[in-house]
C-alpha cells in the first residue's frame, strides 16, 4: 500500500493500482469511454486525462500508476480544457445533434423540430447512453463540428445482436471484454473510411465463433452494439429469460452451466432448492424457460427440460445430506389435496419447523400427476419415489380421506388450512346424447385408468378435444385396445392448445386428428354410443374475441364410435367446505388474495388448479410455493422459505472459444416405440400398466446432456459484468432538513428509493408543500431532485417520456402515491 494525494484527498492505494483505480475507490469521478472496471485499460479516448505535480504532461489516469507522495489533480482548467478538445474530437465521428438539443427530453427522435437528418440524430439509447452522460459532465464545446453520416454497414439480420458502425467511436471495449475477459475473441479492430471500428473476425458472427452472449453489447457505450430482440433499459429478467420465465424461479443458467461442468448431483441441489419434484418435472413441465430461451434465436433452444430429468434421475441423494432441519414451532397446518400444489406447500412448511397433515380423498396422493398423466409419460415409480422424499422430511400423508367441513379444522388444533383440491371436475360438451352409456370425460376416465379400473371402450373411439388432455386419453385409449381413434377438435393444427411435440407423437402412434369440425350430438342405440355427427367450423371466437364457435349448415357428417371421451377442459369439483362463505367464487373456483393466497377465511389458504383454473405442474408448485411463504408468515414467520443446498462458487466470466458454436444442434429425443397388440387384443389393468404404458420417451446419455448443456449461450455472464461508474448525480437526501432548502415556486420532483431507484416524477404548484406531503412516505424514499420551472406540466410530461423510453414502462409512483406505498 501506497499513499497520494487526489483532489488534495488523502488516498491510501495498493502499489498495483493505476490513478483512475486509486480515485475511484474513494469516490473521485475522472470520466471516459475507453476505461471499464471488469476491463484492462484501454487508454484510446484520452477523456481520462489527470494533471501529477513535477510532470509537464498530462498523463491517462487508466494507464499511469500510483507512485508514493504523488498529487493528482483532476479537474484543473488545463484539465478540462484538453477533455472538452478530446470530446468534441470523438463527438465529431458519432451523431450528437440530439445531445446539443434544447427539446431532447422525452424526444421521439421520429419528428425532429429542428430539421435534423434522421441519419444525424442520436441512436435509441437518448436519454440512457453514457455518451451523453460523459458529455454533459465534460461539456460540448460550441463550435463543435457538424457530425458527417458516412453510410456506414448497418447489420441487422444476425441473431441477438445488431450493429451500427456508424455510432461506433472504436473505444474497444468490446473486443477487450470477448478477448480479454471471455476469451472467446471473436471481435476485432478494422479500418472503414479512416475510422477505427470493432467488428467480427470473420464474415459473421457465427462464422467468428462468437458466443452470443451479448456481453459485448453490455459494455458498449454508444448504439453501436445493442440487442436486437430487446429495448430501452435492459432488465435482469429480460436478459435471462430462462429463470424469470420459470414459474418457481428456478436458476435455469445456474443448474444448467453445473451440467455442462459435469457436475450433475450439484445440479440437482440447486433445482431443488426450489421444488420437490425435479424428476416428474423433468418430464411433463411445460417448459416456459426453453420457449423463452435466447438459443432458440439462433437455432433450438437448450433442451432445458431434459436436462432437468437427467439430473433428477441421476439423483444421488447427495442434497438430502445439504438440508438443515429447522426447530418446531408449535404451529399445525392442515394441507387438504395431494396434488402437486398441496405437497409443495406441505414440504416448505415442514422445512420451516411447522408440523403438517395432508389430506386426500383419493386412495393415492399425488394429484393430477398421479391421477391424470398417463404412466407411459410420468411412471408411477417416479413419482412415488418423490412423494416418498416429501414424506421423509416430517409430512404426514392421509389417502381415503374426504374433508367434508374445512372450517372444522381449525377446531381440531389446526393453526392454519391450505385448500389444494385440484380441478378434477369435467367440462360437458351440451349436445344431444351425451349421456349415454360410453361417454366418458378425460379426466375423469384418466383417474380410472391411472387407479387400474377397467374402462370398456370397444374398438373405434371418438376423443373430443384439442388440448394436452385430449392427446393424453387418445393416446391412452390405443393402449387399452382400440383400434381406431379419433379426435375431433374446433381449432386448426396450428391454433391446437396441445404441444406442438404432444400431437407430433400422438400422429406417430396412430391417432387421426380431424381439425376444424364441432360435435353437434353423440348418436346411440338402446342407451348404447354408436357414433357421432360433426359439423364444419365457421369460426371459434366472436369479433370481441370470446370463444363462441359458430359452424357451417349442411356440413354434418356422422362418424360410427363404440365411445366418446370428451377432453375439453377441466374445473373444481364442487366442494365440501362447510359453513365456510364467501370462499367460493365464479365457477366454484376458490377466492384468494393473489398476492398471499389467503381466502375471505381468516387463516385458510387456497392454491393450485382450485384457484387459478387447469394449469401445469410447474404452475401449480409455484402456487404451493407462494402459499407456504404467506402460510408461514401468519404463523409469525419471515416467509423464507428457500433454502442453499449449493454454496455459490465465485463467478468466472472465462468461458473460451468453441469452433462452430452457433451450428451446434439440439440432441433429438430418445423414444421408445409403441405398437398396438394383435387384432381385438385388450391388456388386463396390471400387465397393461406396465407392458403397454412403459415410458416412451427416454433419458439423454451423459455425453449427450453435457453437450447439451454446453450449447447455452450464458446469458448470465451480462449481469456479472460491472456497471460503468459514470458522472456524480445530485440527488439530495430526502428528510425535513432538505426540503426546508426547497423553493416555494413551480416545479418538478423526482423521487428515489434507497438503491436510486426512480419512483416518481411530479409536476406541481409548490414544490416545497408538495414535498413536505411526501414526508409521511419517508420510510420508502430515500432521495429526491427538483427543478424550478414554471411550465411544469410540460416538463413533466418530458421527463415521463424519456423515462417510458429508456424503461419500457411509466416509474411506478405515477398516479397515486398511497397506490404505490
Amino acid at each position: 500500500m501506497i499513499n497520494l494525494t487526489i483532489d488534495g484527498l488523502p488516498v491510501e492505494a495498493e502499489a498495483s493500482f493505476k490513478i483512475l483505480e486509486a480515485a475511484r475507490k474513494v469516490g473521485i469521478y475522472i470520466p471516459g469511454l475507453c476505461s471499464h472496471p471488469d476491463l484492462p485499460p484501454g487508454g484510446i479516448c484520452g477523456l481520462c486525462l489527470v494533471e501529477v505535480e513535477g510532470l509537464e504532461d498530462l498523463v491517462q489516469a487508466c494507464e499511469t500508476k500510483v507512485e508514493p507522495g504523488m498529487v493528482v489533480h483532476t479537474g484543473t482548467l488545463r484539465v478540462l480544457e484538453y477533455r472538452r478538445n478530446k470530446l468534441a474530437a470523438i463527438l465529431g465521428n458519432h451523431p450528437h445533434s440530439c445531445l446539443t438539443c434544447a427539446q431532447r427530453e422525452g424526444c421521439s427522435r421520429t419528428q425532429c423540430s429542428s430539421n435534423v437528418p434522421a441519419n444525424e440524430r442520436c441512436c435509441p439509447k437518448l436519454g440512457s447512453c453514457e455518451v451523453r452522460k460523459i458529455s454533459e459532465y465534460i461539456g460540448i464545446k460550441p463550435e463543435i463540428p457538424r457530425y458527417q453520416f458516412l453510410n456506414l454497414p448497418l447489420v441487422l439480420h444476425e441473431p441477438l445482436i445488431q450493429r451500427d458502425y456508424n455510432l461506433c467511436i472504436g473505444c474497444q471495449r468490446c473486443v477487450r471484454v470477448c478477448r480479454d475477459v471471455l476469451g472467446v475473441g471473436a471481435l476485432h479492430v478494422v479500418e472503414m473510411q479512416d475510422r477505427s471500428v470493432a467488428s467480427p473476425t470473420g464474415l459473421t458472427l457465427a462464422e467468428s465463433h462468437c458466443r452470443f452472449c451479448t456481453a459485448c453489447v453490455e459494455v458498449c457505450p454508444t448504439g453501436a452494439l445493442s440487442d436486437r430482440d430487446l429495448y430501452g433499459s435492459v432488465s435482469p429478467s429480460a436478459l435471462v429469460p430462462c429463470r424469470s420465465s420459470c414459474p418457481a424461479e428456478i436458476d435455469v443458467a445456474r443448474y444448467v452451466k453445473l451440467i455442462a461442468d459435469e457436475q450433475f448431483a450439484n445440479a440437482l441441489a440447486v433445482i431443488r432448492e426450489k421444488v420437490p419434484f425435479p424428476a416428474t418435472l423433468g418430464r411433463v413441465c411445460f417448459h416456459p424457460c426453453e420457449t423463452n430461451c435466447r438459443r432458440g434465436k439462433i437455432n433450438d433452444p437448450v433442451s432445458i427440460c431434459r436436462l432437468k430429468r437427467f439430473v433428477a434421475d441421476q439423483d444421488s441423494g447427495w442434497w438430502r445430506g445439504m438440508q438443515k432441519a429447522a426447530l418446531p414451532t408449535g404451529r399445525r397446518v392442515a394441507v387438504v389435496g395431494a396434488g402437486p400444489a398441496g405437497l409443495t406447500a406441505a414440504y416448505f412448511l415442514v422445512k420451516l419447523g411447522h408440523d403438517v397433515t395432508v389430506f386426500e380423498a383419493l386412495p393415492v396422493a399425488g394429484g393430477m400427476p398421479r391421477v391424470g398423466i398417463p404412466p407411459y409419460r410420468l411412471p408411477r415409480d417416479i413419482l412415488e419415489r418423490e412423494i416418498a422424499d416429501i414424506v421423509r422430511t416430517g409430512v404426514r400423508i392421509k389417502t381415503d380421506c374426504r374433508i367434508e367441513d374445512a372450517g372444522s379444522l381449525l377446531s381440531q388444533g389446526f393453526h392454519a388450512i391450505l385448500l389444494a383440491t385440484g380441478a378434477h371436475g369435467a367440462v360437458k360438451l351440451g349436445v344431444p346424447g351425451e349421456d349415454l352409456t360410453g361417454v366418458f370425460y378425460g379426466v375423469s376416465f384418466l383417474r380410472q385408468v391411472n387407479l387400474g379400473e377397467h374402462v370398456p371402450l370397444g374398438t373405434r373411439v371418438v376423443v373430443v378435444g384439442g388440448g394436452n388432455v385430449a392427446m393424453d386419453t387418445a393416446r391412452t385409449a390405443l393402449r387399452l385396445g382400440a383400434r381406431e381413434v379419433l379426435v375431433y377438435c374446433l381449432e386448426s393444427h396450428g391454433e391446437m392448445l396441445a404441444f406442438p411435440e404432444e400431437v407430433e407423437e400422438t400422429l406417430q402412434e396412430g391417432v387421426i386428428i380431424r381439425h376444424s369440425r364441432g360435435i353437434k350430438s353423440i348418436l346411440g342405440k338402446h342407451g348404447q354410443v354408436t357414433g357421432v355427427v360433426t359439423i364444419a367450423v365457421d369460426s371459434i371466437f366472436d369479433p370481441e374475441g370470446r370463444f363462441n364457435p359458430t359452424y357451417v349448415d349442411g356440413s354434418e357428417e356422422e362418424t360410427q364410435a363404440d365411445s366418446v371421451i370428451v377432453s375439453i377442459g377441466q374445473k373444481p369439483e364442487p366442494n365440501f367446505l362447510g359453513k365456510l362463505d364467501g370462499i367460493t367464487g365464479p365457477g366454484g373456483y376458490l377466492s384468494v388474495d393473489p398476492k398471499t393466497l389467503a381466502t375471505p377465511a381468516k387463516g385458510i389458504f387456497a392454491s393450485g388448479d382450485a384457484v387459478s383454473g387447469p394449469k401445469s405442474v410447474i404452475d401449480a408448485i409455484a402456487s404451493g410455493r407462494l402459499a407456504a411463504s404467506s402460510i408461514d408468515r401468519f404463523l409469525g414467520g419471515n416467509g423464507v422459505i428457500d433454502e442453499e443446498l449449493v454454496t455459490r462458487e465465485p463467478a468466472v466470466a472465462f468461458i473460451g472459444k468453441v469452433e462452430g458454436f452457433a451450428g451446434m444442434r439440439r440432441h433429438g429425443i430418445l423414444r421408445r416405440p409403441w405398437r398396438p397388440g394383435p387384432q381385438g387384443s385388450s391388456c388386463p389393468p396390471g400387465h397393461m400398466m406396465e407392458a403397454k404404458f412403459a415410458e416412451v420417451e427416454q433419458d439423454l446419455l451423459e455425453d449427450m446432456a453435457v453437450t447439451e448443456a454446453e450449447r447455452c449461450l450464458r446469458c448470465d455472464l451480462r449481469l456479472m459484468i460491472a456497471k460503468p461508474p459514470l458522472p456524480p448525480d445530485h440527488w439530495l437526501t430526502f428528510d425535513a432538513q432538505s426540503i426546508s432548502r426547497v423553493p416555494d415556486v413551480e416545479g418538478v420532483y423526482q423521487l428515489l428509493d434507497k438503491d436510486k431507484k426512480l419512483l416518481a416524477i411530479v409536476g406541481t404548484a409548490n414544490l416545497k408543500h408538495s414535498l413536505e406531503e411526501q414526508l409521511e412516505y419517508a420510510d420508502k424514499i430515500s432521495f429526491f431532485g427538483y427543478e424550478v420551472e414554471p411550465m411544469y406540466t410540460s416538463r413533466e410530461s418530458q421527463l415521463i417520456q424519456q423515462f417510458l423510453q429508456e424503461h419500457g414502462c411509466l416509474p411506478e409512483g405515477t398516479g397515486d402515491m398511497d397506490d404505490l406505498f
